[in-house]
């Protein structure tokens, strides 16, 4: 496992520690967890969401309802909303113009060993 080093303010935004970010993303087969959107700019509040992109193992089997189950999960850990998609659903949405967007602006927080370079 490998958690980004995260500044004091961006810690207490997400209301998570980087052992129980790991332990979370370690349990549930992630290989990248990024964040995007408010939670990483001037315009964040106290009922702002926290929009997250995670990109799985590949030999992951994620269904439909575990992500929802992840979702559910990370609200509980963050005490808020939070927005959760898949970077294949992006990078394959036709939507090209959110797409860049939120491709361009993510900043990850966590990042498995095994995809790792070296």
């Amino acid at each position: 496992m490998h958690t980004i080093p995260f500044n004091p303010q961006l810690q207490e935004r997400l209301a998570l520690t980087p052992d129980k970010l790991s332990e979370f993303c370690q349990r549930r087969h992630i290989r990248e967890l990024a964040l995007f959107g408010s939670v990483l700019r001037d315009d964040f509040h106290a009922n702002s969401d926290i929009d997250m992109l995670v990109t799985f193992q590949p030999n992951a089997k994620v269904s439909l309802l575990d992500l929802v189950d992840m979702q559910y999960e990370l609200e509980d850990l963050c005490h808020r909303k939070v927005d959760l998609l898949t970077r294949k659903s992006v990078e394959t949405s036709p939507n090209w113009i959110r797409r860049q967007e939120i491709l361009n602006t993510a900043r990850v927080i966590y990042e498995s060993r095994s995809s790792l370079p070296g």
